[in-house]
């Protein structure tokens, strides 16, 4: 056995070793949280997918380091005066087999989104980009009829049912990204993006080894990209690492030069003087919150549709305990639908979460009264005890799993006969369970697609949401809808203020328990620069970085 122990060990020193030496000029090696999905626009629904798809495809826009719209394919665009139309001008820009890239390429991505996507087809229609003809299609119509077109390969024309004010920044997100309809056809059903060949680049980089769940994906310059003269960058080499604790050795055995950390790992950090000139504290415009399934046929004759139960639930959670003492990251604890710092009004600058006191009568930490919320709901559903299941990714970081714990621990602790049983599972099966009503509690998180209060509150709409809540309100919607296409859309004052009459039907209502708005901790080799960190769309571009 002893013998058995050093050859372990000699062979995990041996290959820390030759991690650490794979050290290159040129080549950035970095940590993702959690495997990729897919490739595929019409199925990635995960950070990790759409920060690897925009590694390799470019869209009609893109963000510049301070976040601002600026153009890609895309060289420039007008808009109509009446808000409704924009036409795009391409640019020459290259395929990576050496094809064209056209505006039937784009024409052909839209309307196949709008006929495939399971869980954001939603964003072409009337509660976002409001796409003329948008929904329609979602539901069956013939896709020609959206409102997208191509007069000629360097035209791009997209009507709308109504304008809206954030649609530049909606094109930088995957969804909006053009697929070559040459190439995807010539594929096998089912195949295109599932592996390194089965994917085409008009992007900075090209995907050199990738098959789905790999635990390592590796990139290099596109040499046919169109501002290839501007990456400096020759190969990107992921790592998928879900444990703090590991991230933090691999950073320290210089085998990754960017990693996420949180917890102790943090502290740890902090008081080593080598380590700490490496954290950068950076938020993630992220919303983390429990949402519950109130399906009337759920567990407990359905406890979770009543809402004394869930409002009893999201007071009795501390969320000051638990970015402190469990998450510690810089993330802050949030009591609105819309996370910190996001969304500035464009008249006033203030941030529409800036008041987090605005809905403290139904969201908070607040024990005594989440007793007489839990009272009300016993009274009402006839019942002193209750088993919930908590169902959460197990692939998600470690940080996950305490914070699913302490969640468990503050609600058996303040709610007598309320018990929280946990249940893991791949990322893979808990969107299955959350997108089919087949769970009680989930904790999850939303990262803003665009810079608009709207792309958190149509995911509580009706026909919006990706995780289905089984909550419908009619007011909810109508609000949502007037904001959109309906009588408050040209109106910003009252738009903006109508956006928080949705979000206290939200809360009050208790749909969700928001939790904290989410942060990063990363460790950035100093020999590392450039790299590119969004709240919005994409999390991290590494488009401009620099590896000496």
């Amino acid at each position: 056995m002893k013998k058995f122990l050093m050859l372990i060990l000699f062979v995990s020193l041996l290959l820390t070793t030759a991690c650490g030496n794979d050290s290159e000029p040129g080549k950035l090696r970095a940590m993702l949280g959690s495997n990729v999905v897919s490739l595929d626009t019409a199925k990635a629904t995960d950070p990790a997918s759409f920060e690897v798809v925009a590694d390799c495809i470019d869209g009609l826009l893109q963000l510049d380091k301070d976040g601002k719209v600026i153009p890609a394919i895309a060289e420039s665009y007008d808009v109509s005066p009446d808000g409704k139309t924009y036409t795009f001008h391409l640019r020459d820009a290259k395929w990576s087999n050496g094809d064209d890239v056209t505006a039937d390429d784009f024409v052909f991505a839209w309307r196949r989104h709008c006929q495939t996507s399971d869980k954001y087809a939603y964003i072409m229609g009337s509660t976002v980009a409001c796409i003329k003809n948008a929904d329609a299609v979602v539901k069956g119509a013939d896709p020609t009829t959206l409102g997208v077109s191509a007069p000629d390969p360097k035209t791009l024309v997209v009507e709308l049912d109504a304008p809206v004010p954030f649609f530049p920044s909606l094109m930088v997100f995957a969804t909006f990204y053009p697929i070559n309809e040459k190439f995807y056809n010539s594929l096998e059903d089912g195949t295109y993006g599932t592996t390194h060949e089965n994917f085409l680049y008009n992007g900075a980089f090209t995907l050199t080894s990738y098959v789905p769940g790999s635990a390592s994906i590796q990139l290099q310059k596109n040499p046919n990209y169109w501002d290839a003269a501007n990456v400096t960058l020759e190969k990107l080499q992921y790592q998928v690492v879900s444990s703090s604790d590991n991230a933090l050795t691999a950073y320290r055995n210089k085998s990754l030069d960017l990693v996420t950390i949180n917890g102790n790992q943090i502290e740890f950090v902090k008081k080593d003087a080598e380590l700490a000139k490496d954290l950068h504290i950076i938020s993630t415009g992220s919303l983390n919150y429990v949402t519950f399934n109130q399906d009337p046929k759920n567990n407990h004759a359905g406890a979770l549709s009543n809402v004394n139960m869930r409002l009893a639930i999201s007071n009795s959670i501390d969320r000051e305990s638990l970015v402190t003492n469990y998450i510690m990251n810089g993330s802050r604890a949030t009591y609105t639908a819309i996370p910190l710092d996001f969304a500035p009004n464009a008249k006033t600058g203030k941030y529409f979460a800036e008041d987090q006191k605005q809905f403290a009568e139904y969201v908070g930490f607040n024990p005594d009264k989440a007793k007489e919320y839990l009272a009300r709901a016993k009274s009402e559903l006839g019942k002193d005890d209750f088993n919930f299941t908590l169902i959460y990714a197990n692939d998600a970081g470690d940080m996950t799993v305490k914070v699913v714990q302490a969640i468990k621990a503050q609600v058996e602790e303040n709610l007598p006969g309320v018990k929280l049983n946990l249940q893991p599972m791949t990322k893979a099966e808990y969107l299955d369970k959350v997108t089919t009503n087949s769970y009680d509690i989930a904790v999850t998180n939303w990262t803003p697609d665009y810079d608009d209060p709207m792309t958190f509150l149509t995911l509580w709409t009706t026909e919006g949401s990706e995780i289905s809540e089984h909550w419908s309100n009619a007011e909810y919607d109508k609000i949502i809808a007037d904001c959109t296409t309906g009588s408050l859309a040209a109106n910003y004052d009252a738009r903006w203020n109508a956006l928080y009459d949705a979000e206290k039907i939200l809360l009050e209502n208790a749909v969700i328990a928001p939790l904290y708005t989410g942060a990063n901790a990363n460790l950035i080799s100093e020999n590392v620069s450039g790299i590119e960190f969004h709240a919005v769309a994409i999390d991290r571009v590494y488009k401009h970085a620099v590896v000496k």
